[in-house]
Formats: C-alpha cells, structure tokens, sequence
C-alpha cells in the first residue's frame, strides 16, 4: 500500500466503527421523545374551540345505527402533504370521518393549520401515539409518554382532548388497555384493512373499502395520495350501497368506553 494511502484506510476504518457502533445502540436504546415546542396558535380560535369543547365535543350527529347501515372510514398517520386534499374531498360530500394522528406529524404541522382544520371541519380526531411504536413492546412509562405527548399537544392546537386512540400496527394487549383507560381513550381498532400502504393502487384501495358490511371500521392512511385518489370512488361505492358515513364515536351512538377494544358495531 502506498503511504499516502494508509491514513484514508484508517479513517475509512474509523467511521465504519463508529457507524455500527452508533447503528447498535440506536436499535438496542429505546427511541427518545423530544419535548414539546410551544405552538402559536390564535388565542381567540382556542377560546372558541373550549367554549365547543365544553358544549360537547366532537360536535355528532344523531344517526341510529342500529337501524340504518351506517360505515366508518378512518384514516391513520396523519397529518401529511395529501390531508388537505383528503379534507377538501370529503367536504364537498359532506362526509365525516375519523382521523388518528400521529404526535410528531402534528408537531411538523407548521401553525397546527391542519390539524385544526380537522377539528372545525367536524371529523374526530384520535391519538395514534407519538412515534408509531408497537405499543404493547414498550414498557408502560413508555407507553404512558407516547399517548401523553400527543394527547398534549393536540389540545394545544386545537383546544379539544381525545376520546379515541388507535394503537400502531393493531399492538394492544393488557397493558396498553389500562394506560389507555388511564388518558381516557378507547382502542379503535378495525374490521376492514384496505392494505392502502401495502398496494398504492386507488382502484383496489377503493375495491377493498367498498366491501364493508353494516357497522364496519375502514382502516386507510391519509399520508399515501393513492389512498386520497380511492375516496371519490370508495363513497360511490358505499353510496350506491346505502351507507351513511359516520365517525367512530356516531357509529356507537356515544363516546367509546375508555380501555376497551372496538373493531366493528
């Protein structure tokens, strides 16, 4: 080897160490929450978001859905580029649905104006952790944190407290059901997966919703523009079948129990 070499070599050594020394211990150390940055948020807006808040929220209409064939639709891992675009569709069907967030995305939300914008347009809006975690790996303190985090940080932009938590990956067990009992969240589940992030086609996303039955929770991601492409066609789909669509919380009639699981009415 040429002398000038042997310094390049020994360096390229170096980083290389240290690379999968740093790469061991990020796997093996669990995954840090970065406290909250506070978020400017319009204090008249909040003041009117607790007014509504405390007049009842979310703001639900009265649908028996033990008569009429009622569907939920919710979308996961929000809020992202394609969520406008998502509000924007169902607002002109005058649709409601359920969003679960995830708490770093509603931190990346420049100015919380989308996150708000899901509340004012009448949709529910759920806890899907802070980081996305399989929560019933993690010990309970830090489970307790990734429901906590996002839980605060959506009442800061929005003035509202959740009711609705959808765990990550459907990771639930006897543990996570009693954190969640503690924040006041019920576990949304799902009986109807679209595989949305698997097959980003909107035609089979929208074949796949289209198949629900009466009572139905439909599991899609906000955060795929294939998923927003299939809405249009998936509420054909529903329409021309009947169905009314409803949020979680109008699907049961009341707000979900805290701690328990629900995938279906």
């Amino acid at each position: 080897m040429r002398v000038w070499a042997l310094p390049l070599a020994l360096l390229a050594l170096v980083v290389c160490v240290t690379y999968s020394v740093a790469y061991r211990r990020s796997a093996e150390e669990p995954s840090v929450i970065v406290p909250l940055r506070p978020v400017s948020v319009d204090p008249v807006l909040l003041a009117k978001r607790l007014a509504s808040m405390q007049a009842g929220w979310p703001r639900s209409r009265k649908f028996d859905c033990s008569r009429i064939k009622c569907v939920a639709l919710t979308f996961d891992d929000g809020p992202g580029e394609h969520t406008v675009r998502l509000l924007d569709l169902l607002s002109s069907r005058d649709v409601r649905a359920t969003f679960f967030v995830i708490g770093q995305m509603v931190a990346a939300d420049k100015g919380g104006l989308i996150t708000r914008r899901i509340v004012d347009d009448g949709h529910e809006i759920g806890n899907h952790s802070w980081s996305h975690p399989p929560l019933a790996q993690l010990p309970h303190e830090a489970v307790r944190r990734e429901l906590k985090h996002t839980e605060d940080i959506v009442e800061q932009v929005t003035g509202v407290r959740m009711r609705v938590m959808r765990p990550p990956y459907g990771s639930t067990d006897d543990g996570v059901a009693a954190e969640t009992r503690r924040e006041g969240l019920a576990q949304i589940l799902w009986n109807v997966d679209t595989l949305d992030w698997r097959d980003r086609v909107a035609s089979t996303v929208a074949k796949r919703a289209g198949e629900a039955k009466p009572g139905s929770i439909i599991l899609l991601h906000d955060i795929h523009p294939s998923t927003v492409d299939a809405v249009p066609a998936l509420l054909d789909t529903l329409g021309r079948k009947g169905f009314t669509f409803v949020t979680v919380s109008e699907l049961y009639g009341k707000t979900p129990l805290p701690g328990r699981t629900y995938t279906s009415r």
